[in-house]
C-alpha cells in the first residue's frame, strides 16, 4: 500500500517514489515530484485558470505516451473542473491545476502540462499570442534565437511586449501578453507574421507545416493560437531522453546562444536560475502589459 502524504490539507497517495523515469539521468519519480513541489510557486501562477491537457509518460520518456484533455478516472473529488466547449456542441470537462495539492497529483501521474492560449473565464478568447520555433535539422535553437530576435522587432513595432521560453524540446517559445482577442482572429495575425518572416528570412524561416519544406530551417508554427491546441507550459518537464524543463529564458541569453547547451535547462537547474533571475515571464501575468493586437 502506497503511503498517504498530506499536503495542504489535501491526503495524496504518492507512489513508486524510487521509480527510474530518465535512465541516462538515473532520475527518479521522486526527485521529479520534489521539483515540482518546489517550483510550484511560478508553475501554478502561469496555469492557473487554464484548462490542463496532459501528456501522460508513467513508465519514463521511452514508454509509452498517450495525450488526454479529458479528466482522468480517479480524479479526486477535491480537483477543481472546467467545463470547455468543443468544436462542435459537445463539449468536456478538464482539470484547473490551481493549487499545491493538484500539481502534486497531476505530478504524481507523471505528466506534461499543455494549457491553451485563454482561460476558463473566457473560452475562445485569447489573452497571450504564441509562436512556437521547431528548428528543421540541422537547424538548432541557435537558429530559433535570431528568428526570435527578429520577431521580437517586429512585434515590438506593433506595440507588443515579448518574452521568451525554451520549449524543453528543441526550440523556442515566443509569447505575447495581449488584450482578450477571439482566438481566431488571433491565429489570423500570427499567420500572417510568420509569412512576412518567412518572405524576410528567406532561406532560414518555413510557416507551413511541411516536413520536406523545414530541414535547415525555423518553423514558425502560428497554429497553437487556435482555440483548440495547447502549448507546453512553463516550468513543464518535458518528456524526452533528458529531464529537459521549458525554461523562461531572458533575451540576453538569446542573443548571446551561440551552442544549444546554452539554452538546453534540465529539471535540477532551474532552482537556482529562480534565485538569480526571478520569473522571467511574470510580466505575461501583469495586465498592464496586455496590448491590443493591431488592426
Amino acid at each position: 500500500m502506497s503511503p498517504i502524504t498530506v499536503v495542504e490539507g489535501r491526503r495524496l497517495s504518492l507512489t513508486n517514489l524510487d521509480k527510474v523515469l530518465y535512465p541516462r539521468t538515473g532520475t527518479t519519480k521522486g526527485e521529479l515530484l520534489h521539483y515540482y513541489a518546489t517550483t510550484a510557486g511560478a508553475l501554478l501562477a502561469h496555469v492557473h485558470d487554464r484548462p490542463v491537457s496532459f501528456l501522460r509518460y508513467p513508465d519514463g520518456p521511452g514508454g509509452q505516451q498517450f495525450f488526454t484533455k479529458n479528466v482522468p478516472p480517479g480524479t479526486p473529488a477535491w480537483v477543481k473542473t472546467t467545463e470547455v466547449p468543443g468544436s462542435t456542441a459537445k463539449s468536456r470537462q478538464q482539470v484547473l491545476v490551481r493549487d499545491v495539492p493538484t500539481l502534486m497529483w497531476a505530478a504524481n501521474l507523471v505528466v506534461e502540462l499543455h494549457t491553451p492560449q485563454w482561460t476558463a473565464a473566457a473560452p475562445r478568447s485569447a489573452d497571450r499570442l504564441v509562436f512556437d520555433l521547431d528548428p528543421g535539422v540541422p537547424a538548432t535553437i541557435v537558429e530559433c534565437c535570431g528568428v526570435a530576435r527578429w520577431l521580437r522587432e517586429r512585434l515590438a513595432a506593433d506595440g507588443l511586449d515579448v518574452y521568451a521560453k525554451t520549449s524543453g524540446s528543441k526550440g523556442l517559445h515566443i509569447l505575447v501578453p495581449i488584450e482578450p482577442t477571439p482566438s481566431d482572429d488571433v491565429t489570423a495575425y500570427a499567420k500572417a507574421i510568420a509569412v512576412e518572416a518567412e518572405r524576410t528570412l528567406p532561406g532560414h524561416v518555413v510557416h507551413r507545416m511541411t516536413k520536406a519544406l523545414r530541414p535547415g530551417k525555423v518553423f514558425i508554427d502560428f497554429s497553437q493560437n487556435s482555440a483548440s491546441k495547447t502549448t507546453a507550459a512553463p516550468y513543464t518537464v518535458r518528456a524526452r531522453e533528458l529531464p529537459t524543463v521549458s525554461t523562461p529564458v531572458s533575451w540576453d541569453e538569446i542573443e548571446a546562444c551561440t551552442d544549444p547547451e546554452q539554452l538546453t535547462f534540465l529539471f535540477d537547474a532551474v532552482a537556482e536560475r529562480r534565485e538569480r533571475h526571478g520569473d522571467l515571464l511574470a510580466p505575461l501575468l501583469n495586465l498592464n502589459r496586455a496590448r491590443p493586437l493591431p488592426g
